[in-house]
Formats: C-alpha cells, structure tokens, sequence
C-alpha cells in the first residue's frame, strides 16, 4: 500500500503521523511511504532520517494526497486538506467530528474512509490510541495550570504547591479517567491540595486506593461540583464520552462563585469543552478571560510536546496501522472490532453512532459496508 504523511498545518501542531521507525517498519512489510518535506522537523526527525528508512519525499502535501491509498496524520484534517480526500482515500487520524460539523461534512461529500484514533477500542472497552494523548494531555494540564495562575499571567498569583507556611494551591479535577488520573498525580506530586471528582465508583475506588490520603476523591454530581469549583483556584476538565460531545458541567454562572484569577484547563475541548465557557485556543494565544476566571482552552495540547507525544502515539497506532496497509482497510476492519469501532465515516455515510446523533444523520452500521 502507499502510505503518504503530510506536514500537519494545525496552528503549532508539530508532532508527524509517523516516525522514522515506524516508517522503517511498514517499509519492512513492503509498503512505499511518502514524507512531505520537513514534515517531521518539529520531533526533529529530519527529510534524510525518513529517506534512510525507507520513505520518498514529496516537496508538497498535494503530491502526498495524489499519490497516497492511506493518509496517516495527527490532527483532524483542515479545509485545505479535506478538500484533497477523494474516494479512494484511508484516512487514520483523530477525528474528533461531534463538535465540528464542517469537518464531517467535508469528509462524508470526500466519500473517503475515515477511521478516527479516539474512537478505536480494546478488550476491555478502553481506548489505547486516545490514551497516550489522554496521558501527555493530563500532564501537560498541570503545567500550563500552573503557569496560568501566575499574576503575569492573569492568574490569582498562587504557587501550586505552596511553601512552608503557606496554603498550597487547591486543584479540582473534574473525571478521574486517563487524563484525570495523570492530571492528579502531577499536582499531588508537586505538593497542591487535590480535590477529584468522578461518577464511577469502580473508578472512586481505584482512585481512592491509589491516592490515599493524597487526594480527596468525591462522587461527582451538581452540588458537589458548585461547592468544589468554588474554592479551587485551579479546575481540569478532564471528562469524556467516547465519541459525542463532553457535557458541560461548569455553568457560566458558577464563575460567579470563583476567587477571581482562578483557572479553567478544559482538556475536554477537542470534544466541544466541559466548560459553558470554553471556546478553543491555540498555543500562540493560549487563554482568555470571562468574568475574571482565566480560560486555557489549547485544543492540541500535546502538541506543545511533540516528540514525546509524536513517539507514544506511534507506538499505539502503529500495529494498527501495518493491519490497514497489509490487509486493505475492509479485511482489517473484518478481522478487528476494535478496529472497526474506530470507523467513523466511510462511502459518503457516517457510522459513528454519536457523532451521527448529535449531528443528524442517519447511522449507517460499519458492518455494511464491510461487503
């Protein structure tokens, strides 16, 4: 199969769909892979290292897109880029489409199959190509926390950890999946006050097991949120329905209720934002403020990072990819229901049940298509 890789053009999005050593795999299993120039300078991965593992290059991402069968990237595809898909296109990539009508448009009128990272599953129902991102982006949710509260910075002037005599900063996180999790574990390591709060009780317990008495963690409903977000000087959106749009579970009103300079993270925001407030930002102009509560609304966050991210995320995707290119998408999809739930969109039809729901269209069952 051709596997092409363009150069992602998202606003300071530097990772690359694929590695020089992921390249070096598909290339071992007989498969021709196209680097558009430069694409992997931001992981500082250069045109000579991709050559010498076996890719061509190609001075422009129409000439990946023209002569690729399968599109590997990172982000979700851009207009420019949509507009290149045709019908003979795979496209493995986050997709992220419940929030982004525009881009589900395009790519049903495209007719190209679109398999979505985020959406593909395991045995046990979790989803391994969302969760290295889900790690680097809980991470991350601390620091850039972190960094918002500074007073240089909007914020209220509060050191996360605080010092000898001083109240460290109080931290909220709101969902204890993989971002959460991550996110708890660096503010309790750099010593805040952590508060987590999570619906599940299979994940309370996990949760409370792990912490101890590091962290409180609550069961989350309305009221417990109201009284948390009131005095947090820091609150994560951390929370995820697979697929569909993340609920919004901090009211504008609630900002009422906050010590001005508190911060909002909402890592939720690639699936429309946990916050009433939130509205997309980008590592050049990262925050905003509404009603004195300083918004950090990055919707690519572990680009910031990205070769780590570049690196974790290849070492999920890449068995996945190597399935699709040996077997062509149809037969991959066949053998792999966990694969085969990563199907979003394929022949003009959507088949992502949520994303369908939310966007109105009709569900189209990716066995179907499968003939």
């Amino acid at each position: 199969m051709r596997i092409g890789v363009p150069r992602e053009i998202k606003n300071h999005e530097y990772r690359v769909g694929l590695t020089p050593e992921s390249v070096a795999e598909l290339a071992a299993a007989g498969h021709e892979i196209i680097i558009e120039a430069r694409a992997g300078a931001g992981i500082g991965a250069s045109d000579a290292a991709y050559e010498s593992a076996g890719a061509t290059i190609a001075p422009d991402a129409a000439t990946v897109f023209s002569r690729a069968e399968m599109i590997v990237k990172v982000k979700e595809p851009q207009a420019a880029e949509r507009a290149m898909l045709t019908a003979d296109h795979v496209l493995f990539t986050y997709l992220h489409l419940a929030p982004d009508p525009d881009q589900t448009a395009d790519l049903v009128k495209s007719g190209a199959v679109c398999i979505a990272y985020e959406t593909v599953t395991d045995a046990t129902g979790a989803l391994p190509l969302l969760k290295p991102m889900s790690q680097v982006a809980g991470r991350m949710s601390i620091q850039a926390g972190a960094t918002a509260l500074e007073k240089s910075h909007g914020g209220r002037g509060v050191l996360l950890g605080g010092v000898p005599g001083v109240h460290p900063a109080k931290v909220l996180v709101l969902g204890g999946g993989v971002v959460g999790f991550n996110a708890a574990q660096m503010a309790v390591g750099m010593q805040a006050d952590v508060t987590i709060l999570d619906k599940s009780s299979t994940t309370l317990e996990r949760l409370s097991t792990h912490f101890g008495a590091s962290a409180k963690v609550l069961y989350s409903n309305r009221a417990a949120v109201a009284s948390a977000i009131a005095d947090a000087d820091l609150v994560i959106g951390a929370v995820l329905v697979p697929g569909a749009a993340a609920p919004k579970l901090v009211s504008r009103d609630m900002l009422a209720t906050m010590q001005p300079g508190a911060v909002l993270v909402d890592v939720a925001i690639d699936q429309g934002g946990c916050f009433e407030t939130s509205r997309p930002t980008t590592h050049a102009d990262p925050t905003y403020t509404v009603d004195g509560i300083v918004h950090y609304c990055v919707a690519n966050m572990p680009g910031g990072v990205a070769r780590t991210s570049t690196y974790a995320l290849n070492n999920a995707t890449l068995p996945f990819t190597l399935a699709l290119a040996n077997k062509g998408w149809k037969q991959a999809l066949r053998d792999d229901i966990h694969l085969r739930n990563g199907l979003n969109i394929a022949n003009g039809h959507v088949t992502c049940a949520p994303v369908a729901e939310i966007l109105g269209y009709e569900t189209v069952a990716a066995d179907s298509l499968l003939n």
